[in-house]
């Protein structure tokens, strides 16, 4: 690999307020951006495009996508004007094809806070094509993991891979007025336990997600789970580049697999 190649990342990009209040990850996501080799283009795989066929964007430039409510007002007034790249998105349709993986491409759809918000921090002058693709639902564990091998080859052309969900995602469970320093034993048994089989190697383990102790506990459904499968495809070598919790159980962990 020369020195240019790119990591694959799993980034927890948490609550909307993440624009807003940084917390520890904001500056976290800040010093990725400047550590890395600048992006020829990024691809990434939100939690907040489900999809039951595999999608790519194909947009020239996609408009920025408030796609949740309740927030201050300043949050809907922030834009992430980043080009999309067709071109780059027709290689990956390409690439899924030559492995027997149908996908369609997507022309309209807007970009969502999945999506923008961690790149907000990473790249702030919007300066780099990105590239989403969906989640597909209707695949398992396997499927999207070897989603994440199809592409990885990009990573030799200084384009940046994605996954980008939670490492810990019930909403019912936070605590919108705590920190991170009261995380409840469910929810840090399940990270470590991650971590752990991450850390060991073992891909398998994490695939076979079911058996994760607290599973259901942290991920009623599994879409912020998912694009971790995903970026385990991109790359061999498991690193930690962030760890922490946001409002008690919201796990805002940062992975790197080179």
């Amino acid at each position: 690999m020369n020195l240019q190649t790119l990591p694959g990342l799993f980034i927890s990009h948490g609550s909307p307020m993440l624009a807003l209040n940084p917390e520890q990850v904001g500056p976290a996501l800040q010093r990725l951006g400047l550590n890395l080799p600048k992006p020829q283009a990024i691809v990434v795989m939100s939690a907040h495009w489900e999809s039951n066929a595999l999608e790519v964007s194909t947009a020239v430039r996609p408009e920025t996508w408030h796609d949740f409510r309740g927030f201050p007002q300043e949050l809907y007034a922030i834009r992430y004007p980043a080009a999309g790249n067709p071109e780059l998105a027709e290689e990956i349709l390409h690439l899924l094809a030559e492995a027997n993986i149908a996908s369609h491409a997507n022309s309209t759809r807007p970009r969502d806070h999945g999506v923008w918000m961690p790149l907000l921090h990473m790249y702030p002058e919007a300066d780099i094509p990105v590239v989403e693709i969906s989640l597909p639902m209707q695949m398992n564990a396997d499927e999207i993991y070897k989603i994440g091998q199809i592409l990885a080859p990009l990573r030799d052309k200084q384009i940046l891979l994605i996954g980008s969900g939670s490492i810990t995602h019930n909403l019912r469970e936070l605590s919108w007025d705590a920190d991170g320093s009261q995380v409840p034993e469910w929810a840090s048994t399940f990270r470590n336990h991650v971590v752990s089989k991450l850390s060991h190697s073992d891909f398998d383990a994490v695939l076979d997600w079911n058996s994760i102790p607290y599973v259901q506990k942290n991920h009623p459904t599994i879409e912020h789970f998912a694009p971790l499968f995903f970026a385990m495809g991109t790359g061999h070598r498991f690193s930690i580049v962030h760890s922490s919790f946001s409002m008690g159980a919201l796990g805002m962990d940062i992975y790197r697999f080179d």
